[in-house]
């Protein structure tokens, strides 16, 4: 069923309200946009910040609530049996991480799924906005009964100024334990051909292979290339390949199969190491063109940094498994670390994977993978 700005219903009519829902939100824009899910008491206040749900704060206590999400869309898997008494209302929200507007935007969708099926919708466009910079999308909340109000309203002032509507603010669920020299967490969103340089940290970066949509396998690989020009395959799915380097500097976490699980590479620096290629190999039942349409993505943490690349190409071929994100490129000093963002697609049907020439990624000419 479609919603229309304004709409109010009781849920119960169209869910079982004891099975899980998934809401899922995207923006279509030229900008980067973030989604977030915060509980607010029978005041309309966000007492407890632990039910602030986005991409650096995953999950609610008692995994009532769970984010997965990448690029510009973001998907919410809720209980609301679950949910304690204190959270009368789930404000789902939507904010710009840029300089354009809600006005500027092609495209919004929420849709909210149950078991697979898509039961209520919401289709917004740059249209129904003007200067806003983040906007409340729907709120699920309580009234006797679990009910729906499609309000598609916006805050001028951003995310701040919608945070202090229900007297919270922006920062507070980024630090859990404040501390008065603590940084706050950045994140960057890479498009192909960009870079960044990782801010010296002495903790391990881990790499996360990631998707939105329910279901879906990936699998997580890396490329070490040396300066005396040795490449080291890492990854949990190929009997040629290593779950680490001899020198440890690169690990991969073994395979992850189970629903809402992401699989990870630890890295550090390590001066006989030039770069580190990295890759997510489509399993073959996850279907043709998959890494858009599932929402697949990489994303580096780097203590208080995290930088995403997701698979943006809708013109990538349909039968392509496997797509080279990007690479991190080590520089001669210690700690000194580079993420370049390439998004570079295998040829149709090629179980080859990415190799090295003249120090440069190049696709499909690797050895051959194992088909699952």
């Amino acid at each position: 069923m479609d919603l229309k700005r304004g709409m109010r219903d009781r849920l119960d009519k169209y869910i079982n309200i004891n099975s899980t829902i998934d809401i899922q939100m995207s923006i279509n824009g030229a900008d980067t946009y973030d989604f977030c899910c915060f509980g607010v008491d029978a005041d309309d206040k966000l007492s407890d910040e632990r039910y602030m749900i986005f991409y650096n704060q995953t999950s609610s206590p008692n995994n009532e609530i769970n984010y997965s999400g990448s690029g510009n869309s973001a998907n919410f898997r809720i209980n609301l049996a679950l949910l304690p008494m204190n959270i009368n209302k789930l404000v789902f929200t939507a904010s710009i991480d840029g300089n354009t507007a809600m006005g500027d935007i092609n495209s919004h969708m929420f849709a909210l799924n149950q078991n697979g099926n898509n039961v209520l919708a919401l289709q917004l466009s740059g249209n129904d906005f003007t200067k806003e910079k983040a906007i409340i999308t729907v709120e699920i909340y309580r009234k006797e009964v679990w009910r729906i109000n499609a309000v598609a309203r916006g805050f001028f002032g951003g995310l701040s100024d919608l945070l202090r509507s229900y007297g919270g603010v922006e920062a507070l669920p980024e630090v859990k334990q404040p501390v008065p020299s603590a940084s706050p967490v950045t994140k960057i969103s890479l498009k192909k051909g960009e870079k960044v340089s990782l801010v010296k940290t002495n903790d391990i970066i881990i790499i996360e292979n990631g998707w939105t949509a329910k279901g879906k396998d990936y699998d997580l690989k890396a490329l070490v290339r040396y300066r005396n020009g040795r490449l080291i395959y890492i990854g949990a799915a190929n009997n040629d390949e290593l779950i680490q380097t001899p020198e440890g500097a690169v690990k991969h976490g073994g395979d992850i199969k189970a629903p809402g699980e992401l699989e990870h590479i630890e890295i550090k620096w390590h001066p006989d190491i030039a770069s580190v290629a990295v890759s997510s190999y489509s399993a073959l039942e996850n279907g043709t063109g998959s890494f858009k349409r599932y929402g697949v993505f990489v994303r580096i943490k780097n203590g208080k940094q995290i930088i995403e690349i997701s698979a943006r190409s809708v013109s990538a071929n349909e039968r392509s498994y496997t797509l080279c994100f990007g690479e991190i490129l080590f520089g001669n000093s210690q700690g000194e670390m580079e993420v370049s963002a390439l998004e570079m697609y295998s040829r149709p049907n090629s179980e080859r994977r990415i190799g090295y020439r003249n120090g440069e990624v190049v696709m499909d000419i690797g050895p051959l993978g194992k088909t699952k």
